[in-house]
This record gives C-alpha cells, sequence and structure tokens, in this order.
C-alpha cells in the first residue's frame, strides 16, 4: 500500500505539472495582451506594467518563474484586481465552491442510490418506472437549461425561493438541485443496472435462505458490492460537478470561484487563471487518488489480485 500511495503521489504531480504547462504556453499563445484597452492604451503605460507583472522577460524565465510560484504557492498580485492577489482570491471564493460542491455530491449520492436501489427491489413496479423516468429526464437536460427552469418557476411565479446569492440554506436549494440532478439521475440508473445483477448473485439467495433480515441483506450484503460501478465513476463525477460550479455559480450569482475564473479568462487575467487552474486541478487529482483509496477499501479482490500477480 506505501508503494502504491508513493507512485499515485509522482503521478499526481506529474499530472499537475503537464496541466499548468500546457494552461501556460496556451495562454501566452493567444494573441494580444492583458493590457489591451483604452486605460493602457498608452505604450509606456503598458511597458511598466508588463515589467511590473514581469511579462516582458522572455518566455522561457516567465515559465521558471510560474513554476517556482506553483512550488511556493505564490501566484502574485491579480493584474485586472491588483489590490487583491491571487491567494485571496482562492481564500475568498473556494470555500463557497466546496460548499456547493460538497452538498451537491452528497445530494447526488444519498438520492441517486436511494431511487436506484428502490428501482431495483420493485423491478417492473411503478417505483422502477417513475425513478428510470426521472433519470431520463436528468441526464437529457442540461444544468444551466435546468437552473434557469428552477429560477423561473420557484423564485419567478410561486415565489418559494430566492433566485440568487448564497446567503442562507434557502440559497443552496435551488443551485444545488440543478447541479445535483444530472449526476443524481447517474448514480440512480448505475445503482439499479448493478443491484439487480447483485441481487441475483448466490451469495445473496445463501443470506436469504439463513434467514437473514431483508434489510440486513440488502445494506451488508447487496448494496456493498453495488456501489462498486458508483465509486468507479465518481472521480470522473466530482471533476464533472466541481467544474459545473462555474456557470451554476455565474446563473444564480454565487461568489464562488467560478465568478473570478470567467473574469479573468475574459480579462485576461494570466495570475488568477493559471493560479486557480493550477489549484483546481490539483484539488481533483487528489480527489480521484482518494476515489481511488476508497475503490481498494470496498473491493479487496484488488489487494488480493495484485499480491497473486506479485506472487507469480
Amino acid at each position: 500500500m506505501i508503494q502504491y500511495i508513493i507512485k499515485r503521489f509522482f503521478m499526481m504531480v506529474l499530472t499537475v505539472l503537464l496541466i499548468a504547462t500546457l494552461t501556460f504556453f496556451l495562454m501566452h499563445a493567444i494573441p494580444g495582451s492583458p493590457f489591451d484597452d483604452d486605460r493602457t492604451s498608452n505604450p509606456t503605460i503598458q511597458e511598466n506594467l508588463e515589467k511590473y507583472y514581469k511579462l516582458d522577460q522572455p518566455l522561457p524565465v516567465q515559465y521558471a518563474n510560474y513554476l517556482k510560484a506553483i512550488v511556493t504557492f505564490d501566484f502574485g498580485p491579480s493584474i485586472k484586481k491588483p489590490n487583491d492577489s491571487v491567494n485571496s482570491l482562492l481564500a475568498r471564493g473556494f470555500p463557497i465552491s466546496f460548499e456547493l460542491g460538497i452538498i451537491t455530491i452528497l445530494v447526488a449520492v444519498l438520492s441517486g442510490v436511494t431511487l436506484g436501489t428502490l428501482a431495483a427491489l420493485r423491478h417492473n413496479g411503478i417505483i422502477d418506472y417513475l425513478a428510470m423516468t426521472f433519470a431520463v429526464i436528468g441526464i437529457s437536460i442540461p444544468n444551466f437549461i435546468l437552473a434557469t427552469l428552477l429560477i423561473q418557476i420557484f423564485a419567478g411565479e410561486l415565489k418559494w425561493l430566492p433566485a440568487a446569492t448564497w446567503q442562507s440554506p434557502l440559497h443552496m436549494i435551488l443551485p444545488t438541485l440543478a447541479l445535483a440532478t444530472g449526476p443524481m439521475a447517474i448514480i440512480a440508473r448505475l445503482t439499479r443496472s448493478s443491484m439487480l445483477e447483485v441481487l441475483t448473485q448466490d451469495y445473496i439467495k445463501m443470506a436469504r435462505a439463513k434467514g437473514l433480515k431483508p434489510s440486513r441483506i440488502i445494506i451488508r450484503h447487496a448494496l456493498r458490492n453495488a456501489m462498486m460501478p458508483v465509486v468507479t465513476i465518481m472521480g470522473t463525477m466530482l471533476a464533472g460537478i466541481l467544474t459545473g460550479t462555474f456557470v451554476i455559480e455565474r446563473i444564480f450569482a454565487i461568489p464562488g470561484m467560478g465568478k473570478y475564473f470567467v473574469e479573468s479568462i475574459n480579462n485576461r487575467d494570466y495570475p488568477v487563471i493559471m493560479g486557480s487552474t493550477v489549484f483546481y486541478s490539483a484539488f481533483l487529482v487528489f480527489m480521484l487518488f482518494l476515489v481511488d483509496i476508497v475503490y481498494g477499501i470496498l473491493d479487496p479482490r484488488i489487494k488480493l489480485h495484485k499480491k497473486e500477480g506479485e506472487s507469480s
């Protein structure tokens, strides 16, 4: 296990370095400058600004400075918000985006697993049909369209919930529903198909023959093995949810990292773009690593297979 963790750690470092390198060179490959606006149209002003932000140096030197900033995690001040550093923007926006992402994941997993399990236990029944109909609708509608519909219905017409900002638990309901519906539908369909397969296995029949309680059979034996496909896709789903918050945050005017990231792209704010990209890529790669660990805990056969391979 220690060797596996060390190997995965170096893979994570290489992955983050590759993403950071691609981001750096792609940003500098785009024609123009962050200072191409009316306020900095004076060549002297542009020259001074480029010198202040070290953009007048050769590209290899800028890349070396960028790698140093990654190691020290100090990306300097924002170009468009010189009074704020990139670190302060991350500290201000990421907790809100993280909170939205975690709430969304919890809602998606708990609701999806529950729907999928009920659908499998009531196979070809009314609950199964309703759950799978909801899943198809949830997968088919993009989250930004669903967000618009939710705002129009629950905030505009019914006036039950606030339409924007992030101030109270009521403000969290609509963006969480908009972001969690798609992943919840995928998890429900996956859980249903996996549960249907697991429920036909011999060890489930044996547990029933021994007279174990149905709830114990479902939770302790069937559900644990049925969760394996769900855990497998959790890494990519986590990445989709956390990056999907950027769009939802803009729609609901949530002051998270999505706001700063989109603004930095529009304004070509190099430090914010590269700092937030490195931060998010490192975070997502680390979460994928945790998913691998959980997968190994849930399925001991992976460790057994590894030991057999080593002995042979």
